[in-house]
């Protein structure tokens, strides 16, 4: 803001005044970029002109309710009548008195603790200040202690009042300002982080097609695994056995700047411990009995990519130190050599053992763990997305089908329900082998029936067909799934009563054969 842009209409300082040169005064006032540097420029003029023993600029807070100092702590109510200023904002008009008065009658803790070095023979005045435009909003008050002379002086001097009013204009304007340009900021923010997160949506969506799954336990995960991607922070991913740690490492990398680089991964638990240090750090030429020539580890060949390390729980504690030092510092040794090589990489960290009471048995350094954990992603078992089953089951059989050369089949509603009953202590893997199981044992061409399951996962939980149906269970939590588990299961026994034969148990339930047929399909429900 220039001297121009000083409204005509602001008084004019002059040398009769309160001693301040107009123009040096004006812009000192003007080339402040703040309201804070505002107040203690004038501050600083008002006391080093007159002398005052002390000067101080408080501001009303957006709220209108509060009065904030821009040094020293605490806050004043307006509306707190233990302190001057609440009187001088809701007279309008300045308030003058004396300083041990004001000991004595105002007990405003912060208030006394502003006052308490000044002599008690000073005088106190309270100048409120409000914009001189249209709004008339408080902006704050002036306070000032000086002998009763120059406070007296103030009153009828020109020059001050032309300071108080340029001091005001500037001070609206530069508010103004700041709260539109701060509100410009906070537009820009909110309009990225929208931007950013239909991105990452996106993002998102497209790892579905590697993540399958619709359950709220999978978009979490995918939602993680695309803001790991975004960092090359270290991820340490935990879970049981066959949740897709491996799947969701690659994930990571594809998803990630390191895209275009090598994906390496190793299984800490399948090497020999004597193998497992040249396999990630490799060696020179003659290191060790039949090291004929030199072989670079994993840890060189992922340089610029991610370095996976499956089953990291298993690696032994000298392995460890070694690996600590590689992500502290990037550099390396391979065993026989002589010089120390760097590689950019990014690690991502799996395992199912509980790390942290192996770092209690001493079986894995703690500060490994802490530099592995510095994005912990934990994968959800099989049996906390049950949901998920079908489309995991769907997406196996399809894929067993362009393995085997087999035309596209489906999966029949009863094998599915069976599937969705088992307990999977194996998780995905585990569900991927008895669809590929089940797949084997089907003829070609024909859907995947429950027949075709593992005798474990094929025993039926249904009651005998003499067996009456059972009454409601006291324990229902969930009325809807109660009452489908109900109507289901009496289908089926009419099913077996009629020996499949849906018309007869269509009439015998009073409802059309094609209402039958569709409710089989909602229900899962398949003829004996």
């Amino acid at each position: 803001m220039g001297v121009e842009a000083i409204d005509q209409h602001t008084p004019q300082l002059g040398p009769e005044g309160i001693g301040l040169a107009a123009m040096p005064t004006a812009l000192a006032l003007v080339e402040c970029a703040s309201p804070a540097a505002l107040r203690e420029c004038g501050s600083r003029l008002l006391r080093d002109s007159l002398g005052l023993a002390w000067v101080e600029c408080l501001f009303v807070e957006g709220s209108g309710r509060w009065l904030g100092r821009d040094h020293g702590e605490g806050r004043l109510d307006c509306d707190d009548f233990r302190h001057p200023y609440a009187h001088a904002i809701r007279r309008g008009a300045p308030l003058t008195l004396g300083v041990a008065e004001a000991r004595t009658r105002l007990d405003h803790p912060d208030f006394q603790a502003q006052v308490a070095a000044l002599p008690g023979g000073l005088r106190l005045q309270i100048r409120p200040l409000r914009a001189l435009d249209g709004q008339r909003e408080w902006l704050g008050a002036l306070a000032l202690a000086a002998d009763d002379e120059a406070v007296e002086r103030l009153a009828d001097d020109a020059g001050f009042a032309a300071f108080e009013a340029l001091l005001c204009r500037l001070w609206a304007r530069l508010a103004r300002s700041q709260g539109e340009r701060q509100r410009s900021a906070a537009l820009r923010e909110s309009l990225a982080k929208l931007n950013d997160g239909a991105r990452r949506q996106k993002l998102a969506e497209r790892l579905a097609e590697a993540l399958l799954g619709d359950s709220a336990a999978m978009q979490r995960l995918r939602s993680q695994v695309i803001r790991a991607a975004e960092t090359n922070l270290a991820v340490l991913l935990q879970g049981q056995t066959g949740t897709g740690k491996d799947c969701v490492a690659r994930a990571i990398h594809r998803f990630s700047a390191r895209a275009e680089g090598p994906f390496m991964a190793i299984n800490c638990a399948a090497i020999p411990e004597a193998l497992l240090e040249s396999e990630l750090f490799g060696h020179a030429k003659g290191a060790f009995s039949g090291a004929d020539q030199a072989r670079e580890g994993l840890i060189g060949q992922a340089d610029g990519g991610t370095l996976f390390l499956d089953e990291i729980g298993d690696m032994p504690l000298a392995l460890q130190a070694k690996l600590l030092r590689v992500l502290e510092s990037g550099r390396y040794r391979p065993l026989g050599a002589s010089d120390e090589r760097c590689a950019d990489l990014r690690l991502v960290a799996a395992t199912h053992q509980p790390l942290r009471e192996r770092i209690r048995d001493q079986r894995f350094r703690a500060d490994l763990y802490y530099r592995l954990g510095q994005f912990p992603l934990s994968l959800p078992p099989l049996g906390e997305r049950r949901e998920d089953i079908a489309t995991l089951a769907q997406a196996f059989v399809a894929d067993f089908c362009t393995r085997e050369g087999r035309d596209e089949v489906g999966i029949t509603p009863a094998a599915l329900r069976q599937l969705r009953q088992r307990d999977y202590p194996g998780n995905v893997r585990e569900l991927k082998n008895l669809v590929d199981y089940a797949c084997a044992m089907s003829p070609p061409g024909a859907d995947l029936d429950a027949a075709a399951l593992p005798a474990e996962a094929s025993e039926t939980r249904e009651p005998a067909a003499e067996a009456p149906l059972a009454a409601p269970s006291v324990a229902v939590d969930d009325l809807r799934q109660a009452l489908r588990d109900f109507e289901a299961e009496l289908i089926r026994q009419r099913l077996r009563y009629f020996d499949g034969n849906r018309a007869l148990a269509a009439e015998s339930l009073g409802v059309p054969k094609r209402t039958l047929a569709h409710k089989c399909r909602l229900l899962e429900v398949d003829a004996p």
